[in-house]
């Protein structure tokens, strides 16, 4: 049978009493006593009442270092302070002590936010239970009170979890809501949210079109299933079709109306990247300008705006124009990680290198560790000063990525907790594998005299180089992949600076430590084809560069090398198609039309200058590393 509503008030009278008086100390405390007495079937409303309320108090009053563990007292500074004087039995007294569950071998959380989610968890899978289905009218009430019940608890929970970031595990419980949560905006809406959080793009989409549809009048719905699809999934089409719906509001959107605007504009603009078509690209391009201009003129104020909007101009290679809303954003968000970038790519898409440069050291000032400005700054020192002080940046960046991403180490999460903490070190299991990744570059130089050491000596040390690059390749990688792409894309970086800098042996060395993360990678693939043109090897190098195009058909750099080689070889009219084909697709690309131009002139074609004209006039405007590798995201 049921407690009753007088036996259930007077029993949370002994917690509330306490809690209303501010002594959260010891009404904590009164609540985890009883929470530790034997249930009953009759007790288990009150049980659920008292955990919520405990789990409340946890995490709207007690700290992370504030926090005692369930089975002690409370802290004598907390009891003093609520004046407390008494012993723990006087505070509690009872005259029949009741029936408690023992200790031995229980689980006991360790830090406040695992209680409280414990807590939560438990409460959730009887309140989830309880939930009145029936539709029926007669029903309505009672349906209506076990949803507020309910979502007073999944709110906490919200609120638990997003502490330590366990979204996953959230919208999971979210899901299980679903059931009796039909025309329910609030739940549809957090588990949307939650599923955005946890990456879970597909199903975010889907679930925020359901609130549309619930609240049709709200604009903000749409421009967040549109940031999932330009962020996370990459669909433009959806996404321009999301943000037009918004965009047809008008006036009715309000302030969202430039946002729509935005992610208009950032739809036509990745579309344009993506087009084979150069009336296609055109088209987008021109769309995406018109988009981003009347985002900036509904919000002058937006420091991302103004910032796409420059980025657009500048991939039209508009570069002057470019700097008038990029001056807007700076000085609106003079520390914006992405528009001192794009001010460094202009700057040396105007050749000012030297200011170039400067603006980057006060970017990496800032953003120290950020790989993409440090990729930037190896490209302008090769510029500026040679391969040799670029290679010490790369050195830098191998190391940097070593402090970031040391996987020769084990996790530094407390395996004690079942709700760790995210970090940015990938987890590891302890003594799975030894630290054999070269963090350092090679170097098959006599450093006394400069001259190359006997060949004896240099291969021998390349092969246990290479030893040891296979015991890296047949162990499981840990930890996202990105992380494995960037340490990829900086031993690729150092090949290149090495070829430049005619070593080739360490320019082996770095694309085999690269291949041994992505053997059929397309940039591995490249690098090993221009690595065995430059031993003369063409045929191997054209199989290389033919395995790359297979991978990555649209590939600029993997089409204008297949094209010149082909062209060397004396298959002219193969080496033009293949360079058509890269025009075509980048047609911004100065290579690709100086190399069409070489193709023509080697067959006396009347065209070979208009190209060479055309590569000239691209090559002014064209910046250090492409505007593309600045991220357009909402």
């Amino acid at each position: 049978m049921d407690l009753g509503y007088f036996l259930q008030a007077a029993l949370q009278g002994a917690y509330l009493c306490l809690l209303h008086r501010g002594h959260l100390a010891q009404g904590a405390h009164q609540l985890r006593r009883v929470l530790r007495v034997v249930e009953s079937r009759g007790s288990q409303s009150f049980r659920k009442s008292a955990a919520r309320k405990l789990a409340e108090v946890l995490l709207s009053s007690v700290s992370e270092d504030s926090y005692w563990p369930p089975l002690g007292p409370p802290p004598s500074a907390w009891l003093h302070r609520e004046g407390a004087a008494a012993s723990k039995d006087a505070i509690y007294p009872t005259v029949k002590p009741p029936q408690r569950y023992t200790i031995d071998g229980c689980f006991c959380p360790q830090d406040v936010v695992e209680e409280a989610v414990l807590l939560l968890l438990i409460t959730e899978s009887m309140a989830s239970g309880e939930a009145v289905l029936c539709r029926l009218p007669d029903q309505a009430e009672a349906r209506q009170a076990s949803l507020q019940d309910a979502t007073s608890v999944y709110d906490l929970l919200t609120i638990g979890m997003a502490r330590r970031g366990q979204y996953a595990v959230l919208s999971e419980c979210l899901e299980r809501a679903m059931k009796f949560s039909f025309d329910e905006f609030h739940l549809w809406h957090q588990l949307g949210l939650s599923l955005m959080a946890a990456g879970k793009g597909v199903g975010a989409v889907s679930v925020f079109k359901e609130c549309a549809r619930m609240r049709p009048e709200d604009p903000s719905l749409p421009l967040l299933a549109s940031k999932i699809c330009i962020n996370q999934l990459n669909w433009l089409e959806e996404a321009e079709a999301l943000s037009q719906s918004v965009v047809s509001m008008e006036e009715e959107a309000g302030e969202f109306l430039a946002r729509a605007y935005l992610a208009l504009g950032l739809c036509c603009s990745l579309q344009a990247s993506e087009a084979t078509l150069k009336d296609d690209r055109n088209k987008f391009n021109k769309k995406a300008l018109q988009a981003l201009s009347k985002a900036h003129s509904l919000d002058p104020q937006d420091a991302q705006t103004a910032m796409y909007l420059a980025l657009q101009l500048a991939l039209v290679r508009q570069v002057s124009a470019a700097m008038e809303p990029l001056q807007v954003a700076l000085s609106l968000h003079g520390d914006d990680l992405h528009s001192l970038h794009l001010l460094t790519l202009l700057l040396s898409a105007q050749k000012h290198y030297r200011h170039a440069l400067d603006t980057l050291v006060l970017a990496l000032s800032q953003h120290p560790d950020n790989f993409n400005l440090l990729f930037t700054k190896v490209k302008l020192e090769e510029t500026l000063f040679g391969p040799a002080v670029a290679l010490q940046t790369c050195e830098e960046m191998l190391q940097c990525w070593q402090n970031r991403y040391d996987v020769s180490r084990s996790s530094e999460t407390d395996d004690s907790s079942s709700l760790p903490v995210q970090v940015e070190r990938p987890e590891i299991i302890p003594g799975a594998r030894k630290p054999s990744i070269h963090l350092t570059l090679p170097d098959f130089q006599d450093t006394s005299s400069g001259s190359l050491n006997p060949p004896s000596v240099a291969a021998s040390r390349l092969e246990a180089a290479l030893s040891e690059v296979s015991d890296l390749s047949s162990t499981p990688r840990q930890g996202p992949t990105y992380i494995w792409t960037t340490l990829e894309r900086i031993w690729l970086q150092a090949g290149e600076l090495f070829m430049a800098d005619s070593r080739l042996k360490e320019a082996q060395f770095c694309v085999a430590e690269a291949s041994s993360l992505f053997p059929n990678s397309h940039s591995v693939l490249l690098q090993r084809g221009r690595l065995a043109e430059l031993r003369g090897q063409r045929d191997e190098a054209k199989s290389l560069y033919d395995e790359a195009l297979a991978i990555h058909p649209t590939g600029e750099r993997i089409l204008v090398h297949m094209g010149q080689l082909l062209v060397q070889t004396g298959r002219v009219h193969l080496g033009e198609k293949v360079l058509r084909d890269a025009v075509q697709a980048h047609s911004t690309s100065h290579k690709a039309w100086s190399g069409l131009g070489e193709a023509l002139q080697s067959r006396g074609s009347s065209q070979a200058p208009d190209c060479f004209l055309t590569a000239l006039e691209l090559e002014a405007s064209c910046p250090i590393r492409p505007f593309t590798i600045i991220p357009r995201e909402l």
